[in-house]
């Protein structure tokens, strides 16, 4: 078996991986371009070129994204094949946290949430237009960036007691089983001295809240407590805090794993070695 290149192909960004004849995985990389083709084709061309690889040791190309559809007739005449999205984020986020059954929930512009099973039964179970997009338009509105590393620096001195109403804040009681600390309201307690960076905060907890807590739905529908968070979105530092609470409250294992960003162009690279009894 030859190396199996895999390439996600978004709207601005194109992620590429390779796996070798040993189910070693080479490191992926991104390539940002407006064209999805000349994204494709670049992406191609520079992953190759750094780690030294031939066309002729390529096995087959296995792609996926809204952007794979401009590159149907393939690359280079290597045999090209379109994977399905929610297959790739199941297999990425089962072979990035080594679990055999897990929730998969992939962070992107939007969010999508998958039943993932090592069997290679992978339900999609649904999703949610908050995401990253929800952060950088709600972002260009009320702080005047759009760009998500400088909205990460701004939260980091935020304080979100003065953006989110609290169950605290609404009882003196304890609602059982609800801790106290819960958000009752997102931007419910917004308060007149709130600082951009309070408000930066406020963003990433509304939008990691909202993706863990349909998360934790799902998990609970099948009986899970591992929830793997993959995507972009899922690298950023707010999203550990964040995670890390709703861990505690719910008794919830979420991961986020190491190469977490690269999750949905590994499994679409392994989906190959599904049929090979290979890597994963």
């Amino acid at each position: 078996m030859g190396i199996i290149i895999g390439i996600d192909v978004g709207g601005s960004t194109t992620k590429i991986v390779g796996f070798d004849r040993n189910g070693n995985m080479i490191t992926p990389m991104t390539v940002k371009a407006n064209d999805p083709v000349a994204s494709s084709y670049g992406a191609f061309g520079k992953f190759t070129a750094e780690n030294g690889i031939e066309i002729k040791d390529i096995e087959k190309i296995t792609m996926t994204g809204v952007g794979s559809s401009f590159t149907e007739n393939g690359l280079f005449g290597i045999p090209t094949e379109r994977i399905s999205e929610f297959h790739a984020i199941g297999l990425g986020g089962l072979y990035l946290s080594g679990l055999s059954e897990a929730i998969i929930v992939s962070m992107g512009t939007g969010t999508a949430i998958v039943h993932a099973r090592k069997n290679g039964v992978i339900e999609y179970m649904g999703g949610t237009g908050v995401g990253g997009g929800t952060l950088v338009g709600l972002s260009k509105k009320l702080l005047g960036l759009s760009h998500v590393d400088h909205i990460v620096e701004l939260a980091k001195e935020g304080n979100v007691e003065k953006i989110d109403l609290r169950i605290s804040d609404i009882s003196k009681d304890n609602i059982l089983p609800l801790s106290s600390n819960l958000t009752a309201s997102n931007f419910g307690k917004v308060s007149e001295v709130a600082t951009r960076e309070d408000i930066a905060l406020g963003l990433f907890n509304l939008v990691f809240e909202s993706v863990g807590m349909l998360a934790i739905f799902a998990a609970r529908a099948r009986g899970l407590k591992n929830i793997v968070l993959t995507g972009n979105l899922a690298e950023v530092p707010q999203a550990e805090m964040t995670f890390g609470v709703l861990n505690q409250m719910f008794g919830m294992n979420f991961i986020l794993p190491e190469n977490k960003g690269y999750s949905t162009v590994i499994g679409t690279a392994l989906s190959q070695f599904e049929a090979h009894d290979g890597c994963c």
